[in-house]
């Protein structure tokens, strides 16, 4: 189907950005694993030591002629602190670096374009350091990974509360 795409973002720990992508109509599925490492086929224990290369991501397939990838990449910028090139909230290490891999030339010109836009807005007193990436292989995180918020969620909760992700996006996005 023409229609059907691909958005590939890494935000820190892919179980928080999972259920912001999951609830939107035109959404069809969200995928926790690994990308833009050397490794093949990593393991999450191999990723999370950090020498892998690998960034834990979420691939989005969603229907285009429902969401836009606009709205998409609106939605992603508020998901994360674009200004942290050391990782994300309490998850620290260059496997929870921010990035948005990008599968055609205009995903690329739209994460270029949106990127330009909310560093000079004026939001942040940091630069945006949230990487631009040509998508590569997408490897499926294992299975317990998938859904992480519906399949336990006292677990999800309690980690993304002490995370410090929900007190930043209330601050900084919704204000």
């Amino acid at each position: 189907m023409a229609n059907i795409k691909k958005a590939t973002f890494a935000g820190g720990c892919f179980w928080c950005m999972v259920k912001p992508f999951d609830q939107w109509n035109g959404v069809k599925s969200v995928i926790s694993g690994y990308t833009g490492g050397h490794v093949k086929n990593p393991t999450y224990e191999q990723v999370k030591t950090g020498t892998t290369g690998h960034y834990e991501a979420v691939e989005i397939t969603y229907d285009a002629s429902i969401m836009n990838y606009e709205t998409i990449i609106d939605l992603y910028w508020k998901q994360i602190d674009p200004t942290d090139a050391g990782g994300q909230f309490h998850d620290r290490g260059d496997q929870y670096r921010t990035a948005i891999f990008y599968h055609d030339d205009e995903q690329q010109a739209i994460a270029e374009t949106s990127k330009k836009a909310l560093d000079e807005s004026g939001k942040f007193s940091k630069p945006v350091v949230t990487e631009i990436l040509p998508a590569v292989t997408f490897y499926p995180a294992e299975e317990y990974h998938q859904d992480f918020y519906k399949k336990n969620e006292k677990e999800y909760k309690e980690d993304r509360d002490k995370s410090g992700r929900d007190e930043f996006i209330e601050i900084v996005w919704k204000k």
